[in-house]
């Protein structure tokens, strides 16, 4: 065998009495999707890398995940001087495999824009289906980011990013309600549980992945110059932090590629492989209606063209309905100290095509780092006898890349200028904030205007008032100031008690306030 492609697929490794039988992975049922699972140091890396680098050969676009970091040394040939190159070369001849070493055309991809070109969407194309499993939502809360979305998109108010579904909240908490008759009950208790699930975001970082520009994924697959496949590479080691962000940018880029994609059939070869890595991050703690929207992504992007691999420690972390749907297998050793693991083995033995030369469950158990049990679909999309196989070794550098490495792959990639740099254009919180920056504006002129014209018509009545001064004259009466009711009295005890006082003077005037007084206290 003198490269990873045969006339009608991969070529995987070999199986059969002495590992001389080719084991291969039809590409025309590439997109019948696929497991790879095995315990943790048993080349479940290597077995992706083989894989990844025979559908690049083949033209096919392929995205993986690289959660420990060291499958970025497919971007670099594999060398003689490298520490594996004489295991390499044995398991090589032992399976008729010429080696030769070789690079891969690579693109680095990054959530958080440190060790690839940034990875964004829009919070409306995440949907808020999505968007509450990454923020672990209760039905409640769902339901009152359904109604944001709901009322942001019958008003035209783009969500692309964190601050623009904030302030959304913000408002259908404010119009609460109004909202409410039509839509529902708003509490302000699950908006607030929102915001605080939202700032827990933040602090992961995972408020760079909402905005724009949103990645293209015909990007992802436009080929390289010479034709082969690119390898799209997310860094993920600094992203498992957050599991759950993790899994869920995975779910949202698969259904991307099943709303985008149109129907193909059964092609010659896929249209996209797609690796998820760690795959039980994905269905731990789901609910089931994320889980039955996997099995629905998975059972019908196969006729897209698209392949989805499923890389895990153990079958068992992948529900029955999906796993079923799984037709090509790399089944590499499983440990089984406990009685769990017992059946776990077990129940993963009983998912092959038994091989009359061997037990499968012990096949399982007993198969060394770099050799697997493997199960391809065959023709007619029959499930294939289960085989022993050695996986045959990479061309590509197994292992991290240096620094260095990586930023000059950055620095020739032809997608720098169109993802590198931030767009910010107007959209939800720059509208919401003009509409209240607007209407605090319109509130103060309203009030000023009110207290102006206070201030002029009391000015406007003083000027206009009338006092009488005596002369009788009409223009003195219509000009001179009115005096009121209670002035003229004043004026008049003023005059009774000037009169008083001189009469008190007098003999009779003495007599008359006494007689005044004595009527005031027999009254009393």
């Amino acid at each position: 065998m003198t490269g990873v492609l045969t006339e009608a697929g991969i070529f995987v490794g070999g199986g059969g009495e002495g590992h001389a039988l080719p084991q291969q992975l039809l590409l025309k049922y590439g997109n019948r999707h696929g497991l790879v699972a095995g315990a943790t140091g048993t080349g479940k890396t290597v077995t992706l890398q083989v894989l990844a680098e025979a559908f690049s050969t083949a033209g096919v676009p392929v995205f993986m995940a690289d959660v420990k970091g060291d499958l970025a040394g497919i971007a670099m040939p594999g060398t003689a001087a490298g520490k594996l190159h004489e295991a390499f070369a044995a398991r090589a001849a032992t399976i008729g495999y010429e080696l030769a070493y070789r690079d891969f055309p690579v693109t680095f991809w990054d959530l958080f824009g440190e060790q690839g070109h940034p990875v964004r969407t829009t919070v409306s194309d995440m949907g808020p289906l999505l968007l509450s499993r990454l923020l672990g939502l209760t039905d409640a809360q769902e339901g009152v980011l359904n109604i944001a979305f709901h009322v942001a998109d019958s008003e035209g108010l783009a969500l692309l990013d964190m601050a623009d579904l904030r302030a959304m909240l913000v408002n259908v908490g404010e119009r609460a309600d109004e909202l409410s008759l039509r839509y529902g009950n708003i509490a302000p208790q699950s908006v607030g549980a929102i915001q605080r699930a939202l700032l827990v975001l933040e602090n992961q970082g995972a408020v760079k992945f909402f905005g724009e520009p949103a990645l293209d994924l015909a990007d992802m697959m436009i080929p390289a110059p010479d034709g082969r496949g690119r390898v799209n590479v997310l860094a993920a080691d600094r992203l498992m932090g957050s599991p759950r962000l993790y899994a869920t940018f995975l779910l949202w880029l698969l259904s991307e590629l099943f709303e985008q994609l149109p129907e193909v059939g059964d092609p010659d070869k896929p249209k996209f492989v797609f690796f998820f890595d760690e795959a039980h991050l994905l269905f731990d703690d789901a609910p089931k209606a994320l889980v039955d929207k996997v099995e629905q992504v998975a059972r019908l992007i196969r006729s897209k063209g698209v392949g989805v691999y499923f890389v895990t420690q153990n079958p068992a972390d992948v529900p029955e309905d999906i796993l079923g749907q799984l037709g090509n297998r790399v089944q590499h050793a499983l440990r089984a100290f406990t009685a769990r693991d017992q059946k776990d083995l077990k129940r993963a033995a009983e998912n092959y095509r038994a091989n009359p030369r061997f037990d499968t469950e012990d096949a399982i158990r007993e198969v060394g780092t770099g050799e697997a049990v493997t199960s391809f679909l065959e023709a007619k999309g029959v499930p294939g006898v289960v085989e022993r196989t050695l996986v045959r070794p990479p061309q590509s550098r197994l292992g991290p890349l240096s620094p260095e490495e990586r930023r000059a792959i950055l620095a020739s990639s032809p997608f720098g200028l169109k993802y590198d740099k931030v767009v910010d254009r107007e959209s939800a919180y720059e509208i919401l904030t003009a509409r209240a920056a607007a209407a605090a504006k319109d509130a103060a002129e309203a009030e000023a205007t009110a207290q102006k014209a206070d201030s002029t018509g009391e000015a406007r009545e003083f000027r206009n008032a009338r006092r009488y001064d005596g002369g009788g004259s009409d223009k003195t009466a219509r000009t001179a100031p009115r005096r009121s009711s209670s002035a003229r009295n004043d004026s008049l005890l003023e005059t009774f008690g000037k009169s008083l006082v001189r009469q008190l003077g007098t003999k009779a005037g003495q007599q008359i306030v006494r007689g005044v007084l004595g009527t005031f206290f027999r009254a009393r």
